[in-house]
C-alpha cells in the first residue's frame, strides 16, 4: 500500500495529515459525491469494496462525555454495548450538531482521525479480519484506507463488540 494523496480533492485533510505525519501506510480513495443519506453504502457501492471493509464514524455520548463508535456499514450499533464498553450505564447518539462542532467535520465526513476535539475511540471487532479497512477522509466522497491496527494506534482506540446481532 502505498502513502499517496488524492490529487482530485485538492488540499490534505486534518485526517489525511494525521496519517501522513505519522508515517501509516494509507491509501486515499476518492469518489464523486451524490446527494445521499447512506454515504457509507455509497462510499462502498463507488468504490466497489465489500461493504463490510467500510466503517462509518458515529458519535455517541453519555454521562457527559462524548466517544466515537466506528463500525461497518451494514451493521447498526449496539448503544448498549457501546455505553458497556465505554464504562458508562447508557449511551445515545450524539446530537449532529454536536457531532460536526467536536469533530471539525461535517456528517458523511465524519473521520476518526485528525478530530478537532479528540474522544475515546471504539472500533468494531469485526475490523480486526480485514488486513485495511476504509474509513471517512474528512470530506464526504474521500476515504482512507489503513490497517486496523494502525487506525488504533492513532486514534489511541481499542477493539469492542459494537454492532448488533
Amino acid at each position: 500500500m502505498s502513502k499517496k494523496k488524492s490529487a482530485a480533492h485538492g488540499a490534505s485533510t486534518p485526517a489525511v495529515a494525521q496519517a501522513q505525519r505519522a508515517g501509516v501506510e494509507h491509501r486515499i480513495h476518492s469518489y464523486e459525491h451524490e446527494d445521499s443519506a447512506a454515504f457509507g453504502a455509497e462510499a462502498a457501492r463507488k468504490l466497489g469494496v465489500e461493504a463490510g471493509r467500510v466503517f462509518k464514524t458515529l458519535m455517541i455520548s453519555g454521562h457527559g462525555s462524548y466517544a466515537l463508535a466506528v463500525v461497518p456499514v451494514p451493521s447498526q450499533l449496539d448503544l448498549k454495548r457501546a455505553a458497556a464498553a465505554m464504562g458508562w450505564k447508557t449511551a445515545s447518539m450524539a446530537d449532529p450538531r454536536d457531532a460536526e462542532r467536536r469533530s471539525g467535520y461535517v456528517l458523511g465526513g465524519i473521520s476518526p482521525l485528525g478530530q478537532k476535539t479528540p474522544v475515546p475511540l471504539l472500533l468494531d471487532d469485526s475490523a480486526a479480519a480485514y488486513e485495511t479497512v476504509m474509513v471517512s477522509g474528512g470530506r464526504r466522497g474521500l476515504e482512507i484506507e489503513l490497517a486496523p491496527a494502525d487506525l488504533l494506534r492513532l486514534t489511541r482506540g481499542e477493539y469492542a463488540a459494537l454492532a448488533k446481532e
